[in-house]
C-alpha cells in the first residue's frame, strides 16, 4: 500500500451547455494537476444540469461510451497522469439513463463504473436506479469506492463500501443543502473509519433564466438554488482536512494516508466493525412495508437528567438518566405522583439493559444488541407504544452503530433515548445529529455528568418543493440542537412526535423506505 497520497476536490458551475461544462471540468482537472494532485473527484452531473423536458430528453444529452465528453476526461487523465473521479448522466443501450460514477485511471482508461443507487426527487422522473452495487476498486492510491450526493445522506451505501474494505470513498454531488458540508459528508467519513472525498457544484443548480420564477413560486431566495460549495476531503476521524469556498470554482488538495481507514478501533480498543451484527439487521435489507401506524403527539416535553434527585423537579413527559444512574425503585418512587417515564440502563449480568420505568417500576426492557455476550444481548429493537407515540431505546455503545438506528426507523419509532457515554467528539457532533437527520426521529441523549449532551428534534419544515412554515435556511435535515453542557445536571427540550412520520425529503425519496435495501448485502452477510 502506498504512504501519503495528494488528493483534490473540485468543484465546478455546470449548466445546460455541454460544451462550457467540459470546459469547466478540463480547467479544474488541470489546476488539480498543477498542485500535483494523483486522484481528482468532480460533482454530480458534471456533463448537464439536472434538468430535463422528459426522460427521453434527458437519455438523448446523456453520454455514451467513447463519446466527445468522455473522451476528453480520458485524454486528460493520460495528459496529466492522473486518476479522475466523475459523475454524468450515461446512456445504456437497453434504454436506461443512469446517475454514473466512472473512474478514469492515469492511462484514460474507465476501469470502475456505478449507477447512482438512490435518486432524489426529480432524478426519478429522469434516471433509473442502479441494478447492481459499485465496486470497491484496488489501486495504487488505495482501495477505492464511488458514490453520488443523495446516497451519502443517508448511510447505507457508503456503509457498504466501507464494510467491503473502500479505504477512501469518492463522493460527488450536486446540492444546495449546507447540511451536506457540516453534516453529511463528514459524518460517512467518521462513523466508517474511512477517508471520504466530496466535491459539489457551485452556481444555479435550474435553469438560469427559471430560477426567479421557481425560487418566487417555492418561496425560497434564488441564492439557495445554487450548488452549497464546501467540496471537501475528511479523515477517518471526522476531521475535515481540506476545504473549498461556498462559491466559485475551486480546487482543494491534501496529502492523506489511505492505510489509516484499515484501524477501526476505538478509544477503547473495539473494533466497531468487528462488533457488529449483522445476523440482528436483516429488515434493513428487506422490501419497504410503509409507516404502519399513524403520527404521534405534536409535541412532548423531554429532559436529561443527571442526578436522580432531581427528577421531581422536571416537568417533563419522558426524562432520559445516564448509564446506571441509580435503581429502578429509586427512580419509581422520584417518579410518584406523576404520569412522567424515565430511562436508564441496569446491568443484567454482563449485558447492559435498557429500563423504561413509571411511578409503578419497570415498564419495558431493551438488552444492548451489541453486547459482548452475543448469546445474551438483544436480538431486536422493541419499541414501546406510550400516550404519546413510540419510543425505542438505545443501550450504550449500540449508540456508534448507524444500523441501529435504521432499525428502530424501521419500527416506526417516533422517539429515541440514548443513554451512553460517547469516547470520541465525533459521536456526538457528527453520528447523533446524523441519526436523527437520517431516520426523522427526535433523540434525547443522556451522558454522564462530565460529559456533554443533547436533545435532538424534529423540525417541520423538511420536505423539498413544498411551502415551509419558516425561512429556508439551506438545511433540509439537520434536526433541531439542544445541547446540555459537561457539568449542567438537568437540560430540557420540546421534541416533536409527529414530525417523525414525514420521512419524504422529496418527492419520491423517502429517506426510511428509500434506501437502497435490494443492494444492501454488505450490511447483512
Amino acid at each position: 500500500m502506498p504512504g501519503a497520497v495528494r488528493i483534490a476536490a473540485a468543484q465546478i458551475e455546470a449548466g445546460q451547455d455541454v460544451a462550457e461544462n467540459l470546459a469547466a471540468c478540463l480547467r479544474v482537472i488541470d489546476a488539480a494537476a498543477e498542485q500535483r494532485a494523483q486522484l481528482v473527484v468532480l460533482p454530480e452531473f458534471c456533463n448537464h444540469l439536472s434538468w430535463y423536458a422528459s426522460r427521453e430528453q434527458a437519455h438523448e444529452r446523456a453520454t455514451r461510451p467513447g463519446d466527445a465528453f468522455l473522451g476528453a476526461i480520458a485524454a486528460r487523465a493520460r495528459r496529466h497522469g492522473i486518476w479522475i473521479k466523475i459523475n454524468v448522466t450515461h446512456a445504456y443501450g437497453d434504454g436506461r439513463t443512469g446517475g454514473t460514477n466512472l473512474l478514469f485511471s492515469p492511462a484514460g482508461e474507465i476501469v470502475g463504473q456505478c449507477d447512482k443507487q438512490t435518486l432524489m426527487g426529480a432524478e426519478n422522473d429522469f434516471l433509473s436506479p442502479a441494478v447492481s452495487a459499485g465496486p470497491v476498486l484496488e489501486t495504487p492510491l488505495g482501495r477505492l469506492g464511488m458514490y453520488a450526493c443523495m446516497e451519502g445522506v443517508i448511510s447505507e451505501v457508503a456503509r457498504g463500501l466501507a464494510l467491503r474494505g473502500a479505504q477512501i470513498l469518492l463522493n460527488s454531488l450536486n446540492s444546495f443543502a449546507l447540511d451536506e458540508a457540516d453534516l453529511h459528508i463528514p459524518v460517512r467519513a467518521a462513523e466508517n473509519r474511512v477517508w471520504v472525498v466530496a466535491a459539489n457544484k457551485v452556481g444555479p443548480l435550474l435553469p438560469r433564466d427559471e430560477l426567479p420564477a421557481i425560487a418566487q413560486r417555492l418561496g425560497v431566495p434564488p441564492q439557495w438554488l445554487h450548488g452549497a460549495g464546501e467540496s471537501q476531503i475528511v479523515a477517518p476521524d471526522g476531521t475535515v482536512v481540506a476545504k473549498a469556498p461556498r462559491t466559485g470554482e475551486a480546487v482543494v488538495v491534501a496529502d492523506i494516508e489511505p492505510s489509516r481507514a484499515d484501524d477501526k478501533r476505538r478509544p477503547d480498543g473495539t473494533d466497531i466493525f468487528a462488533v457488529r451484527r449483522p445476523a440482528i439487521y436483516g429488515p434493513i435489507a428487506a422490501p419497504p412495508v410503509g409507516r404502519r401506524r399513524g403520527p404521534g403527539a405534536p409535541t412532548l416535553p423531554v429532559a436529561v437528567v443527571r442526578d436522580v434527585g432531581l427528577i421531581r423537579r422536571t416537568a417533563a413527559a419522558l426524562i432520559v438518566l445516564p448509564e446506571l444512574a441509580g435503581s429502578p425503585s429509586e427512580i419509581a418512587g422520584a417518579l410518584t405522583g406523576t404520569h412522567a417515564h424515565a430511562v436508564t440502563t441496569v446491568l443484567d449480568g454482563a449485558v447492559p439493559i435498557g429500563v423504561l420505568i413509571s411511578e409503578n417500576g419497570v415498564v419495558a426492557r431493551q438488552p444492548q444488541l451489541h453486547a459482548p455476550d452475543r448469546a445474551a444481548a438483544g436480538k431486536e429493537i422493541v419499541p414501546i407504544d406510550l400516550e404519546w407515540g413510540r419510543l425505542a431505546i438505545v443501550v450504550g455503545d449500540d449508540a456508534i452503530h448507524p444500523e441501529t438506528f435504521r432499525l428502530a426507523a424501521l419500527q416506526d419509532a417516533d422517539v429515541v433515548a440514548v443513554p451512553c457515554r460517547v469516547q470520541e467528539p465525533w459521536e456526538l457532533a457528527l453520528g447523533l445529529p446524523e441519526r436523527a437527520a437520517e431516520n426523522r426521529l427526535n433523540l434525547v441523549v443522556a451522558t454522564p455528568l462530565e460529559q456533554p449532551a443533547a436533545i435532538f428534534s424534529m423540525t417541520p419544515d423538511f420536505t423539498l418543493w413544498t411551502r415551509w412554515e419558516g425561512p429556508f435556511t439551506g438545511r433540509i435535515s439537520t434536526p433541531i440542537r439542544h445541547d446540555v453542557p459537561a457539568g449542567v445536571p438537568v437540560g430540557t427540550a420540546t421534541v416533536a412526535p409527529a414530525q417523525a412520520a414525514n420521512r419524504l425529503v422529496s418527492r419520491n425519496t423517502d429517506l426510511v423506505d428509500g434506501r437502497p435495501w435490494r443492494l444492501a448485502d454488505a450490511l447483512v452477510k
